[in-house]
């Protein structure tokens, strides 16, 4: 696809609310003040203020809270009065007082974090005191939007811009870890220094079972995370709390059958799959062994495509080429010793740029800077 611009499209101005604005605002169903919440150690609910750091999330709360308050939905942004602090909310939250919530049939993660730097740019007209960004005043406010031909606001547009720049970033750290990795490899010759055999999954994993399905309808929120083939975040889709017609798992791989096909990752915490993962899973679950066979099999991506999936007679006559011991069997030991060496090598330097890109990503998605 070739690389979206911003000044590919038109762009026209639109009322963030009113009328005739893109923005259902109301004022937060909630609005509790701290000291008249209920709290608890293993409170899962996001307590929104107006805070303009961590995404606005003071702390986690319980559900259960009093009857005369009602939790707001998710999949809005939140504007915080005064400090005119802008996010994207996507699970059900509560909050403190003096926070606008922005609804829009049309958005999502993606649409919100183009949206986001757009917004903060016109809450810099406003200020803390009498000037704050009240609802009178966000309903005046204008914004410049990418336009179809029919001076809509082309929210698919938005869409695929963000995935776009997500996608350059995630490139950015794979080439790095890439980089990295081979650096170690040639200064050390240690993996060369092996003799290799190719093995067939079925005898390298006690355990290689496909997901279930499982439609976005059905899915219920939660704190599960859902694993489907998706090549970033680890493969996480949502985050749910389905029982019943499912396939949990834990503590293995899952290489995705579809999609993005190939994408392997290691899940150390328990999981529900669907039907586009498969998990694999070893007689002895180990991490760094785990690290191992993971960045082997995902070189199955060059193998298959969106068109040719990895399908379950496919995958038991796959074969993983394994570095072996003297008795020509797979060297666990190895595996094993050779990422903690790797992981402590380079953990200081992969530790820096990591938290460099997730402190910039952080950034982003509170609605720092503008698309660029």
């Amino acid at each position: 696809m070739a690389k979206l611009k911003l000044t590919d499209r038109e762009w026209a101005s639109f009322f963030i609310g009113g009328e005739n604005g893109i923005f259902n605002i109301e004022a937060t169903q909630s609005g509790i003040d701290k000291n008249k919440l209920k709290t608890a150690k293993d409170g899962k609910t996001p307590y929104i203020t107006r805070s303009e750091t961590d995404n606005g999330i003071n702390l986690f709360v319980p559900d259960e809270q009093m009857r005369k308050y009602k939790k707001d939905d998710g999949n809005v942004i939140t504007i915080g009065l005064d400090t005119q602090t802008v996010f994207y909310q996507k699970n059900s939250f509560w909050t403190g007082q003096n926070i606008q919530i922005l609804k829009n049939d049309n958005l999502n993660y993606w649409v919100a974090m183009f949206l986001i730097p757009l917004l903060k740019i016109q809450m810099e007209k406003f200020s803390w005191g009498g000037n704050g960004a009240t609802l009178g005043r966000l309903n005046r406010t204008q914004i410049m939007l990418p336009i179809y031909s029919d001076y809509q606001p082309d929210w698919q547009f938005m869409e695929d811009y963000i995935k776009q720049k997500e996608e350059e970033k995630i490139k950015q750290l794979i080439d790095y870890y890439t980089q990295q990795a081979t650096d170690i490899l040639i200064q050390t010759a240690s993996i060369t220094d092996r003799e290799w055999k190719a093995f067939p999954f079925n005898e390298i994993f006690e355990e290689i079972q496909r997901g279930k399905r499982l439609t976005k309808s059905n899915q219920i929120e939660g704190d599960i995370p859902y694993i489907s083939s998706s090549a970033t975040q680890n493969g996480v889709d949502n985050f749910i709390s389905n029982e019943k017609n499912v396939r949990k798992f834990g503590n293995c791989l899952t290489i995705a059958n579809s999609g993005s096909v190939g994408a392997t990752f290691f899940h150390h915490y328990q999981f529900i799959a669907s039907d586009h993962v498969t998990e694999l899973k070893l007689e002895r679950p180990n991490k760094y062994v785990y690290l191992f066979l993971a960045s082997i099999i995902k070189r199955l991506e060059e193998k298959y495509s969106f068109n040719r999936e990895i399908n379950d007679k496919r995958i038991q006559r796959e074969k993983i080429l394994l570095p072996i011991n003297d008795n020509t069997e797979p060297d666990w030991q190895f595996m094993e010793d050779f990422i903690r060496q790797l992981e402590k090598n380079k953990i200081e330097t992969i530790l820096k740029y990591y938290n460099t890109m997730i402190n910039n990503e952080k950034s982003e998605r509170g609605g720092g800077g503008t698309p660029s």
